[in-house]
């Protein structure tokens, strides 16, 4: 038996025997000639049976097709301009059923997003929902290259935790033996444990989980984290640096390799942007945006999400930027962990990164000083009592710095212009959904 060709690969090849497995597309069954448009992994394919009583039995097998069958198919490849398929096609010559698909399908092309996410597995045949993870790997691949070329060490934090990292609003709450414990909301604070340990640089993708009761389109309950802390830093824009450069490599690994093919799926050119992306103080946006004719709600609150859409209509036409860092948060409304400005304990040394008009990333300087530390966190009214693993990373001498955790979903969200982040996750939890 002449081994697998997968259907990329056939341009390539010269005319003559081959194998192809894959799943059907459609079946043209007419009374002279039979199609069938093949897929598989890497592409699709037209196969041709001429009817005669020679063919008789593919005729038969091939009449009696559903869609969604997986087959192993061996045929005659040939090369035909004519064919608009890729410009190949294969003449068969054998046909092995090796899945029979029913033929009634659950969901059809204008299928709600619901609907098609209860048939998920049916949904990912669609060949934009395999571009989005073909781009979704080369995008992870990329960020740990540059991480792994720049000496980062690479950390598997754990998902249950004795207490909460961020807010006990959004946590979930898991039977433990006896006790009971929590899904991490992030690694931020065994993220923060390998800067004393001496790490110096570290990075993770993993899954993280809020228990927040949101049906927007940018929130989800379980979602892929991606996240980098970094010791030694003067100060938050360090952190934006390594960020933005983080980010380009990122792009630029997607534009080279999948460029064509999401303008082709998508209607959209990926774009590298160019460094350093503008960087705007919180307070400064929202005098910006209301100039533009909208007044965020509460001026003691983080921007809001029509904020964030005009503040990254004005860098577009500013500056020419799909990303802008909004800088200098009011401490009222930022983690106790965060350092904040020399001289004006009101504002914090930290960032939001906006990308095409949404918030996908957190980043800050660290507070590292123990006895600061404290108070902020009593400030916040957290009892240090209760946060004593983490003090003690500050008790026997920590470095300063800082990083930033990000949503991967949101990132290829924005950059293939989909309209939810459930179109770009793999199996999407919310707060009505655990299944499949």
């Amino acid at each position: 038996m002449t081994e697998r060709t997968l259907i990329k690969h056939l341009a390539a090849r010269d005319d003559g025997p081959v194998t192809v497995s894959g799943w059907v597309d459609t079946v043209r069954d007419q009374k002279k000639v039979q199609f069938v448009v093949l897929r598989d992994e890497s592409g699709a394919l037209q196969l041709v049976n001429p009817r005669n009583d020679e063919t008789a039995d593919i005729a038969d097998t091939i009449s009696n097709l559903s869609n969604g069958s997986f087959l192993t198919v061996t045929g005659d490849l040939k090369h035909d301009e004519r064919v608009k398929l890729g410009g190949i096609e294969v003449k068969l010559s054998g046909i092995d059923v090796v899945g029979a698909a029913i033929p009634e399908t659950p969901i059809a092309e204008d299928s709600s997003v619901d609907k098609r996410l209860d048939w998920r597995f049916l949904d990912l045949r669609r060949p934009e929902q395999n571009l989005i993870f073909r781009v979704q790997t080369t995008f992870e691949h990329a960020l740990r290259s540059w991480w792994v070329e720049r000496d980062y060490i690479e950390i598997h934090t754990p998902k249950l935790m004795a207490s909460a990292s961020e807010s006990r609003a959004e946590l979930f709450e898991v039977g433990y033996f006896e006790g009971t414990a929590y899904l991490a909301q992030s690694p931020q604070f065994f993220k923060q444990m390998a800067q004393p340990a001496g790490f110096g640089r570290v990075f993770e993708i993993a899954p993280a989980f809020r228990a927040d009761p949101s049906f927007t389109s940018r929130h989800a309950t379980e979602f892929i984290s991606i996240d980098a802390e970094i010791s030694w830093i003067a100060g938050h824009d360090d952190v934006m640096r390594m960020h933005e450069e983080l980010l380009v490599a990122g792009l630029t690994a997607v534009k080279e390799k999948h460029g064509e093919e999401i303008t082709a799926a998508f209607g959209v050119e990926v774009t590298v942007p160019a460094t350093p992306f503008p960087r705007i103080p919180l307070a400064e946006a929202k005098r910006i945006v209301a100039d533009r004719g909208y007044v965020v709600p509460r001026a003691d609150e983080d921007m809001d999400p029509e904020g964030e859409r005009q503040i990254a209509a004005y860098v577009q036409e500013e500056f020419g930027s799909e990303f802008v860092f909004l800088t200098d948060y009011a401490s009222s409304i930022r983690p106790f962990y965060h350092m904040r400005h020399e001289g004006d304990a009101s504002l914090t040394n930290s960032y939001d990164l906006i990308f095409n008009g949404v918030e996908i990333s957190t980043g800050a300087q660290r507070e590292h000083r123990i006895d600061v530390l404290e108070q902020q966190a009593r400030e916040k009214g957290l009892d240090p009592e209760e946060l004593g693993f983490y003090l003690d990373f500050f008790r026997y001498g920590v470095p300063p710095h800082g990083g930033f955790g990000m949503g991967l979903s949101r990132v290829i969200m924005l950059l293939l212009h989909q309209p939810s982040i459930r179109e770009v996750t793999y199996l999407f939890r919310g707060p009505n959904r655990l299944t499949p």
